[in-house]
């Protein structure tokens, strides 16, 4: 960042870990204009309220205390009721108030203490309001830069109704495969087809000895174990082919949101998505699997299970969404899951390297959790290779928590 009047001709630039609340709070502290964190000389002593962080009653006249946007918090003043035309925070501030309330035992803490027929909110509930608007300007922040790195259609949407947990600090949202090291990924096909019709016409599924896995509305026909083959960036057929689906990604808007049962983050739909409709794809960091059994033991120690084997035809890798991953990083498992794997070849055919793509199994109406099933493997089995019941080698087991008539009780 530079200061005012300085001049930037063959400046450098690197990446800043700084907020861009936090720059604008200095630049307003030192009284610097930035034009490209938005601060400039018309609006450097701009006042606008970023959140209420605290309320009394003096003379029988109500006061807030307001957190000014983009100036420190030693420039907090108490402004009248009266003056502050920002109905939606006094309804946060109200209702964050109210949900502390409730989360106490009744009668422990007192709202509003009394001096000198003044009165003073309690600190502990003061604090938790400021807690709750912190966590809800970082989840905003969170959410807007989620959506700015995704690539797909659907927009990403970010909650948390049920505590004080901001956004996971060592998560870098990617769009596809991110190899590791020494890990070479081809993406492009040798070969595609000339259909004019793939739907009728003999297409890229054919010439790898399987069926169209795509029906007129583009939901899946194909059992769970078939591979799908989608058209290709050598075919061609336009982007309107009815068997490009996986390809063009997410179409749903989904909210990722903080679970009551005791599972962290969760993934639900906000819209209704017909059965055996493609919903997300499974991605993350592509690792020998050599490495993911230790890395495996180490997740298994934090209770933790982000790896998936990627066994279609061998098993040299495994996706590792741990640190690297999109929505699908935050769809918790279910005994009983709404979605289905899939395996998926369209432009990097090498079957040791299928992409991982997840199907609705019925019709999920919106505000539904998403969930698949950790242990179902793209051939559509249920994976019995991590779990080791002998004494020689005892592995951390996780407890399930997904709630399903049918539990089995441990995720791994």
């Amino acid at each position: 960042m530079a200061a005012a009047g300085a001049d930037t001709r063959g400046a450098w630039c690197v990446p800043c870990l700084v907020s861009l609340d936090t720059l604008q709070e200095l630049c307003r502290k030192e009284k610097l204009t930035c034009k490209s964190i938005g601060i400039t000389k018309r609006n450097l002593n701009n006042y606008e309220v970023e959140y209420l962080c605290d309320y009394k009653v003096v003379k029988d006249m109500e006061y807030y205390l307001v957190k000014w946007k983009g100036w420190p918090d030693s420039t907090n003043t108490w402004e009248p009721l009266q003056n502050l035309k920002c109905p939606l925070l006094l309804q946060q501030f109200s209702h964050d108030k109210d949900v502390y309330l409730s989360q106490v035992k009744k009668g422990s803490t007192v709202t509003l203490k009394t001096s000198n027929n003044n009165k003073a909110l309690n600190p502990a509930i003061a604090e938790y309001i400021v807690k709750k608007a912190k966590q809800r300007l970082a989840l905003q922040r969170w959410q807007d830069e989620l959506n700015r790195r995704k690539t797909h259609k659907g927009m990403i949407f970010v909650e948390n109704t049920v505590d004080l947990e901001g956004p996971p600090p060592d998560f870098y949202y990617i769009n596809e495969y991110k190899p590791a090291p020494g890990i070479s990924l081809v993406n492009e096909a040798t070969f595609g087809c000339s259909c004019t019709d793939c739907f009728f016409e003999k297409c890229c599924p054919a010439e790898a000895g399987v069926l169209l896995a795509y029906n007129k509305n583009q939901q899946i026909r194909i059992p769970p174990g078939t591979p799908i083959y989608e058209c290709n960036s050598r075919c061609q057929c336009g982007p309107d082919c009815l068997n490009r689906v996986v390809q063009k990604g997410t179409q749903y808007s989904l909210c990722i949101f903080r679970t009551s049962n005791g599972c962290g983050w969760g993934v639900k739909t906000l819209v209704k998505i017909k059965r055996m409709s493609f919903v997300m794809e499974y991605v993350g960091e592509v690792i020998t699997s050599e490495e993911a059994e230790r890395r495996g033991q180490l997740y298994d120690n934090k209770g933790i299970t982000y790896l998936f084997d990627l066994d279609y035809e061998s098993d040299e890798f495994t996706v590792d969404a741990a640190q690297y991953g999109n929505v699908s990083h935050f769809v918790n498992h279910s005994c009983d899951p709404n979605l289905q794997v899939f395996n998926v070849f369209i432009d990097n055919l090498d079957t040791r390297l299928p992409r991982i793509a997840l199907f609705s199994t019925r019709t999920i109406n919106a505000g539904e959790e998403l969930t698949f099933d950790y242990q179902m493997k793209g051939s559509g089995d249920i994976s019995s290779d991590s779990i080791d019941y002998s004494p020689a080698k005892k592995r951390v087991r996780t407890v399930c928590k997904c709630g399903a008539v049918t539990c089995r009780g441990y995720l791994n």
